[in-house]
């Protein structure tokens, strides 16, 4: 089964291409779809269409695990901050083996809507008057 590792936070998804469900963010099979089936919250403002930059992350090992970037994907992911060469769009890289990624620091939202988060636990939402 393939694998993605998540840096900073060193967080490690196994999962199997051929039973995950697909959760309609981003092409099915992309990091940003194993991050979010998984409970690991990737920033993704326009839903996964590439619209946006939102889920750049930067490939540290595993680039031949990956889809290669169409052409929308690289005039997108030319405009994220913090641009290298190793920057994708997770939403729109499809994994076929084991990969490492690194959410970029600027990029990592610890406390998502709803009051989840990747790094602090449950957070308590706070209640609107």
């Amino acid at each position: 089964m393939p694998k993605v590792t998540f840096l900073p936070e060193n967080i490690t998804i196994d999962f199997d291409p051929a039973t995950m469900p697909y959760s309609e963010h981003g092409k099915k099979g992309s990091l940003l779809d194993i991050a979010l089936n998984n409970g690991l919250h990737l920033e993704h403002a326009c839903g996964g269409s590439c619209a946006c930059t939102t889920c750049h992350v930067i490939v540290r090992s595993g680039d031949t695990n990956l889809s290669e970037a169409d052409d929308d994907e690289l005039d997108r992911v030319e405009q994220a901050a913090g641009l290298t060469l190793h920057s994708r769009l997770g939403c729109q890289c499809v994994v076929s083996g084991d990969v490492t990624v690194e959410i970029p620091n600027w990029n990592r939202n610890y406390v998502s809507e709803g009051g989840g988060s990747i790094n602090l636990g449950d957070a308590i939402p706070v209640k609107k008057p």
